[in-house]
């Protein structure tokens, strides 16, 4: 059971992109509710959804000026989990993988790749890279919620030995793409985190599928219920 509540005060009148609805790959969604309330107003403000990239669902809402609460709630049903690929497979380099390899704006992949190589270079290459990378990151990052803001990067993590979970994850992924390996960035709810929040893992490519890592080592694996 995953739920969520956010109130946001507008000073006008805003389109907003929402992004809190479990995604269709994480599971069988059941008693799903979205409640989108505009402060003062007799009706609704108007709502859409909205299809995203690997199952994710985006909502749109269109809200005047004043208070505006949102709450959503769901039931999931995790699906059989897949077979986990076998240690010995190569990774199989996709569309999928080719993305997750790219530099992006949070995780300069090229800018780290010199520190990557010397820096990691006593690690075990093989299927199980990316899990010391995760590990790797673990060791050298305070946990610090706050200690960041929306512009960091992945180097500015590095250099400040802290952050957020979001920190964590862009600097396992840099230091993963770095290496040749595919990981990309997921948002998920994490039940049985303390203190409750949204949460932010890491899928790094094992093979033909996908394994997930946590950097912060704050949540249970096997609650997990992906958003985007």
């Amino acid at each position: 059971r995953v739920t969520c509540h956010l109130e946001f005060e507008l000073a006008t009148a805003a389109v907003l992109a929402l992004q809190v609805a479990a995604a269709s790959s994480a599971g069988d969604v059941l008693d799903e509710r979205l409640d989108v309330t505009d402060g003062g107003a007799e009706t609704a403000p108007p709502l859409s959804e909205v299809a995203v990239y690997r199952g994710g669902r985006m909502h749109v809402v269109h809200a005047a000026a004043g208070r505006l609460a949102i709450s959503y709630e769901a039931s999931i049903r995790p699906r059989p989990a897949p077979t986990s690929p076998v240690a010995t497979e190569e990774v199989v380099i996709d569309g999928e993988a080719i993305a997750a390899l790219r530099q992006s704006r949070y995780c300069p992949s090229d800018a780290m790749a010199g520190f990557a190589a010397v820096e990691l270079s006593g690690l075990e290459r093989g299927p199980g890279l990316a899990r010391s990378v995760a590990a790797w990151v673990f060791e050298r990052l305070a946990y610090r919620p706050g200690s960041s803001d929306t512009l960091d990067t992945a180097v500015e993590t590095l250099l400040a030995g802290a952050g957020s979970c979001r920190d964590f994850s862009h600097l396992a992924i840099t230091l993963c793409r770095a290496l040749g390996v595919p990981a990309r960035l997921v948002a998920v709810y994490a039940p049985g985190l303390s203190p409750m929040d949204f949460h932010a893992v890491v899928e790094a490519r094992r093979g033909a599928g996908w394994e997930v890592l946590d950097p912060t080592r704050l949540a249970p694996r096997s609650a997990l219920t992906r958003i985007a």
